[in-house]
C-alpha cells in the first residue's frame, strides 16, 4: 500500500512553486542557459504530476473496493486499469516512487531506468521514453536524461524533483500549480512567435462569460473546445471554474501542434473524465471535423502574428469549407482560427477568443482581412468586443481584445454589437511577472460581465448597430481651376480611415465600396 508522506493534505499546493524553481539553480550551475530551462524541467514536472495522480488513483481504488495490490494483485490491477489513467508497474503494483528510487545513489541509475520503462506505451511516447529516431520528441525525457547525465547532475536533479509530492492534491489543485509553472516557462522562453499564455484573471473572466452565455441547463452535457490549447490551462481552467459553478458534465476537446505543450495537455487529459487532446495542425488536420453538431462553447487564445506560409497549399485548398470568407495576409493566421472556430461552433454555441488589435484593424478595404470581418458582421455573429488592459499578458505589453461570438443572439440583441472598455479596469500586481504588471480583480470582472449581461449603454459600454462597423471607402479628388481656366485634379486620399477636409474644395466621389471597420 502506498503511504501518503504529507502530514497535512489540505496545505496550499503553491508552496511547491519555489521548490520547483530551486531545481533551476542546479541547471544554471551546470551551464544550462535560462532559455533552455523549460526543456529540462517539463519532462520531470510531467513525471511527478503523473506519479502523484497515479498514487491518487491507487488510493481511490483501495478505499472504494477495500482491496490492495499486496492482497489480490490480479483483481486490484483489473480495477485500477478500469480507471484508464495510465500505468506504471513500479508505482501501481510495487508502491515505489521517484523518492524511494532516489534514496540509494548506488542503485539509482538502474532503478531509474527501470522506473521509466515501466510506464505504459502511451505515457512513454508522451514523455519521450524509448523514442525511436523518427518519432516525435514530445517531452524528450531520454534526451534530457542523457544531457543531465553528461553534465553529472542527473541524480541531483531527479532527487530534487522527488521531493515534490503531488499525491495529496486533486486535479484542480495540480492544474493550478501547473498553470503557474507553465506561466514562468512562457515568460522566459516563448518557443513560437506570438505564443501567449493566458493569465488566471483572464481565464476567470472567460469562464464567467461562457457560463453567462452558454445555452444549456447546468445538468446537461456540454462540449467545450480549444483549437490552440497549448498546455490546456485555458481549456481546463474554464472547465474547472464552470464545474465549480454547477455545470456537472463538461467534455473537453483540445488540439495542439507544439510537441511539449501537447504532451503536457495530453497527459493532463488522461486524469480527467471525458477529455480528448489531439496532436497536429488544427487548420489543416481539423481533428474534430466529425463533430457535426458543433461545440457548445469554444475558447481560444490563438498565436499572434504567426505566418501560415508553411501550410499555405492546404489552407487554400480548404477541402472542408472552413474559410468561406477568404484568407487573411499570410503574415498572421488569427482570422483563419476565427473562421475555423465559427465553423466548429454549434448553431446555439458561444465562443470567446483572445486577439490582438490586428484582427480589428489590419487590411485595407477589399483585402482578405476586411472581407472576413465583413462576412462575420454580415452573419451577425459578434455580440461584443471587450478591450482588456495593457500589460495583462506575461510576455507582451500590447492591448488585447475578447471577441464574444454568439450564433444564437437574443432577438433584442440582433443587429447590435456591444463595445465594452475594460482598459481601465485593473489593479497593479504586488510583484510584476515579466511584462504582466496588472491584473483584473473580482470587482473588475463583475463590472465587465454585468455590462455584457445588461447590454445597455453605460460608462464602459456602448451599443452600436452592426452597420456602424461598415464604412465607405471613397476615392476623393480635389478639383481646382487654374489661372488659364483649366481644371487641375489631384487624388489626395484613397485611405479607409476617417479624415477631415479643412478648406472648401470641389469633390469628385470616385469608386465607393462599403466595408467593415
Amino acid at each position: 500500500m502506498i503511504e501518503n508522506n504529507i502530514q497535512n493534505p489540505v496545505q496550499d499546493i503553491m508552496h511547491y512553486e519555489s521548490d520547483i524553481w530551486a531545481v533551476a539553480d542546479l541547471l544554471l550551475a551546470a551551464g544550462i542557459k535560462q532559455s533552455d530551462f523549460p526543456a529540462y524541467m517539463m519532462p520531470f514536472f510531467a513525471l511527478v504530476m503523473v506519479e502523484g495522480r497515479m498514487i491518487n488513483t491507487v488510493k481511490r481504488v483501495e478505499n472504494e473496493y477495500d482491496i490492495t495490490a499486496e492482497g489480490d494483485a490480479e483483481a486490484f490491477k483489473t480495477l485500477y486499469d478500469a480507471e484508464e489513467c495510465g500505468y506504471n508497474n513500479y508505482i501501481v503494483m510495487q508502491g515505489k516512487t521517484l523518492r524511494s528510487i532516489c534514496m540509494n545513489d548506488n542503485t539509482f541509475e538502474q532503478d531509474f531506468a527501470e522506473y521509466l520503462k515501466a510506464f505504459d506505451d502511451v505515457l512513454k511516447q508522451l514523455l519521450g521514453i524509448e523514442r525511436e529516431k523518427t518519432d516525435q520528441k514530445f517531452l524528450n525525457m531520454d534526451g534530457i536524461v542523457a544531457e543531465l547525465r553528461k553534465k553529472g547532475i542527473l541524480f541531483q536533479v531527479a532527487s530534487a524533483w522527488a521531493q515534490i509530492d503531488l499525491a495529496p492534491y486533486d486535479n484542480s489543485a495540480i492544474t493550478t500549480l501547473e498553470e503557474h509553472i507553465k506561466r514562468r516557462w512562457a515568460d522566459i522562453s516563448a518557443s513560437t512567435a506570438g505564443e501567449q499564455y493566458t493569465p488566471e484573471d483572464i481565464i476567470e473572466l472567460i469562464a464567467r462569460i461562457v457560463a453567462l452565455k452558454v445555452n444549456k441547463p447546468k445538468d446537461k452535457l456540454l462540449h467545450g473546445y480549444d483549437p490552440t490549447c497549448g498546455g490546456a490551462n485555458l481549456l481546463f481552467g474554464v472547465s474547472d471554474r464552470m464545474q465549480k459553478d454547477g455545470y456537472k458534465y463538461i467534455k473537453t476537446y483540445g488540439s495542439e501542434l507544439n510537441d511539449s505543450l501537447y504532451a503536457l495537455s495530453s497527459i493532463e487529459s488522461r486524469f480527467r473524465p471525458m477529455s480528448t487532446i489531439k496532436y497536429g495542425n488544427t487548420l489543416t488536420m481539423v481533428p474534430f471535423a466529425d463533430m457535426e453538431e458543433g461545440f457548445d462553447f469554444i475558447v481560444a487564445n490563438p498565436p499572434y502574428g504567426t505566418k501560415w506560409k508553411g501550410y499555405e497549399k492546404e489552407v487554400k485548398a480548404d477541402k472542408l469549407g472552413q474559410f468561406p470568407a477568404g484568407l487573411p495576409s499570410i503574415s498572421d493566421g488569427q482570422l483563419l482560427f476565427m473562421q475555423h472556430i465559427l465553423w466548429q461552433l454549434a448553431d446555439d454555441g458561444i465562443a470567446v477568443e483572445v486577439h490582438n488589435g490586428s484582427t480589428l484593424f489590419s487590411g485595407d478595404a477589399g483585402s482578405g482581412e476586411s472581407n472576413i470581418r465583413k462576412y462575420i458582421f454580415d452573419h451577425d455573429w459578434v455580440e461584443a468586443i471587450i478591450q482588456m488592459p495593457q500589460q495583462e499578458f506575461f510576455n507582451t505589453p500590447i492591448y488585447t481584445y475578447l471577441w464574444i461570438m454568439n450564433k444564437n443572439k437574443p432577438v433584442e440583441r440582433r443587429g447590435k454589437v456591444a463595445l465594452i472598455d475594460g482598459s481601465s479596469l485593473w489593479q497593479p500586481l504586488k510583484k510584476s511577472k515579466g511584462d504582466k504588471r496588472r491584473e483584473m480583480g473580482d470587482e473588475h470582472l463583475c463590472k465587465i460581465v454585468e455590462a455584457l449581461a445588461r447590454f445597455e449603454p453605460s460608462d464602459i459600454c456602448k451599443i452600436y448597430d452592426r452597420e456602424h462597423f461598415y464604412y465607405n471607402k471613397q476615392s476623393l479628388t480635389l478639383t481646382e481651376v487654374s489661372d488659364a481656366g483649366h481644371y487641375v485634379e489631384e487624388t489626395v486620399c484613397e485611405d479607409s480611415k476617417p479624415f477631415v477636409i479643412k478648406q472648401p474644395v470641389a469633390l469628385t466621389v470616385g469608386d465607393t465600396r462599403y466595408d467593415d471597420l
